[in-house]
């Protein structure tokens, strides 16, 4: 029986390998559910930020939001991207840090690191390095990064709280974990969250807002923040959910409003002593 891991892997190197190839079109770009980009991966980057990048990059991208936007990420740091894919979002941060600053990409999948470095080339941008590995082991020593960015991945982590501590230990004292993803507000029901969430995020993982938020806490992170990016409503997900064999209509008044993509913004607390903290 394959792992949510397992799953994840084959999803996105199938999306890797597939732009490496050119097998998507200029119109359209592949999220992990195979072509179904829309509402989730529309417009989530105008055309500014597009041109400054690959092709390729650009028709990676399989996030629900935007977090280089709004990080608001200063000259001379360091930014860590988890599952970084085809290197969109890091390239664009390498950008806004300047060559004083450098630019970090994550990512478990082969196919998406080697994709990710060659739009890299193709982009001409040094102060970028990719990292094959998994964002519940971070391959960066303690307190090493300031800002912490992710799109639409942790929500595929099997083990969120394992993440979210590995993001706390790696930032500085003071750091910011600004990342996008995809988030239930309140309570829904399991059969219907789980079908739901196959078409938002492939996998099932998306947590709700309140245990989200008690995790981030349990990590040590304070100043914690969810602000809503896109909600879902019904119509966006009938004509999928319908194949899924999903009475809508029946279900309508219980997620209506419940799905989103949302940018969660916390801090790892300054314990006011400088670089010795982490020692």
């Amino acid at each position: 029986m394959s792992t949510i891991k397992d799953e994840v892997k084959t999803k996105y190197g199938e999306a890797a390998r597939r732009v490496a190839s050119g097998e998507f079109g200029a119109c359209c770009a592949p999220s992990c559910c195979g072509t179904q980009i829309d509402p989730i991966t529309r417009d989530l980057y105008d055309s500014s930020q597009k041109s400054l990048l690959p092709d390729a990059a650009v028709k990676a991208s399989l996030g629900c939001g935007n977090p280089t936007a709004l990080a608001e990420l200063k000259p001379g740091e360091i930014v860590l991207d988890l599952g970084s894919g085809g290197g969109i979002d890091v390239l664009l941060s390498a950008r806004r840090v300047g060559p004083t600053g450098k630019a970090y990409g994550l990512d478990m999948t082969d196919d998406m690191v080697a994709l990710a470095r060659e739009n890299q080339k193709k982009a001409g941008i040094t102060n970028v390095e990719f990292l094959k590995g998994e964002m519940e082991s971070i391959p960066l020593p303690d307190c090493s990064v300031d800002v912490i960015i992710s799109n639409c991945v942790i929500n595929l982590s099997a083990d969120k709280d394992l993440t979210l501590r590995e993001a706390f230990r790696v930032l500085k004292p003071g750091g910011r974990f600004a990342i996008s993803d995809v988030v239930v507000r309140g309570e829904v029901p399991d059969e219907v969250r789980k079908s739901v969430l196959l078409w938002v995020g492939c996998i099932a993982g998306a947590l709700r807002d309140g245990d989200y938020v008690a995790k981030l806490q349990q990590a040590g992170f304070d100043s914690i923040e969810i602000e809503p990016t896109r909600v879902y409503n019904i119509e966006d997900a009938r004509a999928f959910l319908n194949t899924e064999g999903v009475d809508i209509d029946a279900i309508a008044s219980q997620i209506e409003g419940k799905f989103i993509s949302a940018f969660v913004r916390a801090q790892k607390p300054d314990c006011g002593c400088g670089p010795n903290c982490c020692q």
